[in-house]
């Protein structure tokens, strides 16, 4: 039994779902975005709300149920609201400008780290120590934010690094902890 799979999700006012055999578009305020649904599965749309349905029991068959359910449902705000990871940067002398529609950041390396905005990507900094990366596609948007702070990761003896906003850093004690 599928939990998230046999939830129905809603479709808000202007945003459009179109079923095409095993490609759904999703077409919002925001943009427009595709999929390519696995072949068991049925899709059905009716007064606004869309349902996912799986013919048999199958091991694979019930694994991509709640799968493709999660992946419209995350299509559909997408386009709708749109999805956000805000980054903070901890450290002196740690900086970051917006050069144009990319990203400069001074890491402390002997130059400056150039982060290029992909499209449908757009990054926001509201000061020198925050970013902000928003889109429509939620994956794109993890993954990005992802790459901007494996530049350089938070160390856990003094905190100096990028972190998401609200990300607890595990601390440890130095060796005068003795």
């Amino acid at each position: 039994m599928s939990r998230i799979g046999n939830k129905p999700v809603q479709i808000p006012a202007g945003v459009e779902v179109a079923v095409n055999g095993n490609n759904v578009v999703v077409k919002g305020p925001k943009g427009q975005l595709e999929l390519d649904v696995f072949e068991k599965l049925a899709i059905n749309v009716e007064d606004n709300v869309l349902t996912v349905s799986r013919p048999d029991d199958e091991r694979e068959t019930r694994a991509r149920h709640g799968l493709t359910r999660a992946l419209i449902h995350n299509m559909v705000v997408g386009v709708s609201e749109g999805f956000e990871k805000k980054l903070e940067l901890a450290g002196v002398g740690y900086r970051v400008q917006q050069k144009g529609k990319n990203l400069e950041f001074s890491l402390g390396f002997s130059h400056p780290v150039i982060v290029e905005a992909p499209e449908g990507i757009t990054f926001e900094v509201p000061d020198n120590t925050h970013v902000n990366v928003k889109g429509i596609n939620k994956q794109q948007v993890g993954q990005i934010a992802a790459e901007i702070r494996g530049h350089r990761p938070p160390e856990p003896y003094k905190g100096k690094g990028i972190h998401y906003v609200g990300e607890h850093i595990r601390r440890k004690l130095g060796k005068a902890a003795k």
